[in-house]
């Protein structure tokens, strides 16, 4: 099958938005060409091209179709509009039934005529974030649209982008590219293959594959490190990044100032990778190395001196001014910053950061006992844990917030732990980010977390299917792993309800039951006003309980996604919770699991199998007569197996539910286990509908009683398969 290949080469493409654009317009392209191109051509993205390259027929004929016209004995006028608006003649209309049908041949499709309408189409309606215009045309692409090269079976397809009404731009589609920019000059070259593309621009100086220069960029840092006896600090984000930047990677080394190796290690790995894309290294031991890696775009005939040089001379510059925030810092307390914490809003309903601080200092000293923590501890961090947001470097460097607060602690003499809470109350920031584990940072980090979920649900600005610019799921999550991570058993409903009540207590007051308003003058003041509105005219807003409930239901159903993530049963946390909501996470982890080995045992299968046969009973005969509720009459039990199932059920039900009590889940399920033979026998050999109604009635009870027994420990029907 003939290849095309396309490349759109540009001055430089930002290297956050190359790999998303390369899948667009693969995607987009695909889609119109999928009638000559069975399947997605490759793609392949840089600083300065997007390349695709796919199979695709010459060319294609479409099936026949019929379209339908007017009905037989419509208007002249009628009849001859169908025929305009198909290009159509009045002999080539046949009768159909009642309708006059026009037969439309099937066409060819040529691959040169449909890459010259398509290729125009897409680039001119292209989802750029952001992209911009140039001299006088109307085209906009993320930077200025230098060539296109675009080659099919081996000869140019030379289409333009100018169309009626913008033929300022000119671009004229050809067989010839560009390699480096430096190494390898302006003078364009002209290929035929994808084969004599790539060959020809690494023979210029260009690495086609992001991936192929990633694994340069790598493999060459590390063999540098390794000869200095170092290692390099994993930064895979970094590697994609500087891989976006550069075609041609060659990895260099440079020296760190010792006058600043006494910088935290933090500030100097922030300082090179936010500002100059160089990489950390270390020693064995994990301590600072005087030296960082970079990647340059040229191979330098000198061996790097100049380019490291230059580079050492800007980070020098740069650690100078971190050392200046630094410094600058350390005059004052930490506390001393929390003062400018008042004028700084944290979100408009919700108040301003400083009122933050004290309702995280109440909320972590009602949270300490719970985990094993000091409570004064605890309020001392949750009082200082947001105070470096005031500081001169982390204002310079939002990425250090929290690491610079535990410095600043340490520097002032604050307990370890406090310094240890302040730094890791943010924690975990991502899937792969350790939990806190000592008992004061575990508290403060719960509660900002909770704060920040009950305080926007409280509020009405919950998640959405289309966002969450809160970050209120990763909140979830957070909690969640901190939680079963440190196996805490915490009743998070005693801790949501104290949260949201917090986040309006000063601003509003209760007023119906089940609602309350925003009534005081609060709420018109700067920086916390509660839906733009007057006080008088406030949106009524849900009880802390109403909140506290939403909210265990959004960590539950986060729970959910978690364990659906890890491959684990998320509908069994469904259905115990289900049967009875719990705050407790382990011990809902815990049911759940209890519930997983009976569903996956023998008796367990059976028992589900009947307690659904069960509920579909119920569900049909409630529709006629029911509901079918109360306990069954012993004196109507005629059947040994109903009198045996009665008798298994009162033992059972009982049991399980004393089981449950001592959180004996195990137990609990082995209990209803036990129902396994008597239900079995019971609907192997008894009629439930029976023509006598009393007989029926109390066998319908008898069922109910057994769906009831059964949804206590869990609501089976929850339970997918």
């Amino acid at each position: 099958m003939p290849e095309l290949l396309l490349e759109l080469f540009s001055e430089e493409i930002p290297a956050r938005m190359q790999a998303r654009a390369a899948e667009d317009l693969a995607r987009l392209l695909h889609a119109q060409l999928a009638a000559l191109m069975p399947q997605p051509p490759r793609a392949f993205h840089g600083p300065r091209r997007l390349t695709l390259v796919g199979q695709m027929e010459r060319r294609a004929e479409t099936p026949g179709r019929e379209e339908r016209g007017p009905r037989l004995g419509a208007p002249a006028q009628a009849i001859e509009g169908f025929l305009r608006k198909h290009g159509a003649t009045r002999d080539a209309l046949t009768e159909a039934g009642q309708f006059w049908v026009l037969a439309r041949p099937g066409e060819v499709i040529e691959a040169r005529d449909l890459l010259a309408r398509a290729v125009p189409a897409v680039l001119r309606g292209f989802p750029w974030p952001k992209s911009m215009r140039w001299g006088t045309s109307g085209f906009t692409w993320v930077r200025p649209l230098q060539r296109i090269l675009c080659v099919f079976d081996g000869e140019k397809v030379p289409f333009t982008l100018a169309q009626e009404g913008d033929a300022a731009h000119g671009l004229v589609a050809s067989d010839v590219t560009e390699g480096h920019r430096i190494m390898a000059g302006t003078e364009p070259f002209a290929v035929r293959s994808f084969a004599e593309y790539e060959a020809g621009l690494r023979a210029r100086h260009v690495v086609l594959d992001a991936e192929e220069r990633a694994r340069l960029i790598r493999d060459g840092i590390a063999g540098l490190a390794a000869r200095e006896g170092l290692e390099v600090v994993a930064d895979a984000g970094l590697v994609a990044e500087v891989a976006g930047l550069v075609e041609w990677p060659v990895p260099l080394l440079g020296r760190i100032d010792g006058a600043f190796m006494d910088l935290p290690v933090e500030v100097m790995r922030t300082t090179m990778r936010v500002n100059q894309r160089y990489f950390t290294l270390r020693h064995e031991d994990g301590s600072a190395a005087p030296c960082f890696a970079l990647v340059s775009n040229i191979a330098p005939s000198d061996g790097g001196a100049a380019v490291v040089g230059g580079n050492e001379r800007v980070l020098r510059a740069r650690l100078s001014d971190a050392r200046f925030f630094w410094d600058q810092d350390r005059k004052q307390k930490l506390v001393d910053f929390l003062p400018k914490l008042e004028s700084v809003v944290f979100h408009a309903k919700l108040g301003t950061q400083g009122e933050r601080v004290r309702r995280l200092e109440r909320l972590s000293e009602l949270i300490a006992p719970m985990v094993g923590a000091d409570p004064v501890l605890a309020a001392r961090a949750a009082r200082l844990a947001k105070a470096d947001l005031a500081s001169g470097m982390v204002g310079e460097f939002p990425e250090l917030q929290g690491v610079m607060g535990r410095y600043y602690a340490l520097h002032d003499g604050e307990d370890a732990r406090v310094a240890e809470a302040v730094g890791a109350h943010y924690r975990p920031l991502g899937p792969t980010d350790a939990v806190p584990r000592e008992p004061v940072a575990i508290a403060v980090a719960l509660a900002d977390k909770l704060d920040q979920l009950a305080g926007f649900f409280a509020v009405g600005e919950k998640p959405t299917g289309s966002g969450d610019p809160f970050a209120l799921r990763r909140a979830a999550l957070g909690v969640i792993r901190i939680v079963r991570e440190n196996g805490l058993r915490i009743g998070l409903a005693g801790v949501v309800e104290p949260a949201a009540e917090a986040s309006l207590d000063d601003h509003v007051q209760f007023t119906a039951p089940g609602r309350h308003a925003a009534v005081t003058d609060e709420a018109a003041r700067p920086g916390l006003n509660l839906g733009g509105v007057a006080a008088q005219e406030a949106t009524l807003l849900p009880l802390p309980g109403v909140v506290a409930r939403e909210v265990l239901d959004f960590l539950t159903e986060r729970l959910r996604v978690q364990l659906r993530a890890e491959g684990a049963r998320h509908d069994l946390v469904a259905a115990v919770f289900g049967a009875a909501p719990d705050d407790d996470l382990v011990r809902l982890l815990a049911r759940a699991d209890a519930l997983r080995a009976l569903v996956e045992s023998p008796d367990g299968v059976n028992l589900l199998a009947a307690y659904r046969r069960a509920a579909n009973i119920l569900r049909i005969e409630d529709r006629k007569d029911g509901p079918h509720t109360g306990p069954a009459d012993p004196a109507l039990l005629r059947a040994p197996e109903e009198i045996a199932l009665a008798e298994a059920l009162a033992a059972a039900e009982p049991a399980a539910r004393a089981r449950l009590a001592a959180e004996d889940f195990a137990g609990a399920m082995a209990a209803l286990a036990g129902l396994r033979v008597p239900v079995d026998a019971f609907f192997d050999r008894v009629t439930v509908n029976d023509p006598d109604l009393e007989l029926r009635r109390n066998r319908l009870a008898l069922l109910a009683g057994l769906r009831a027994a059964m949804d206590s420990v869990a609501d089976l029907s929850k339970i997918e398969g």
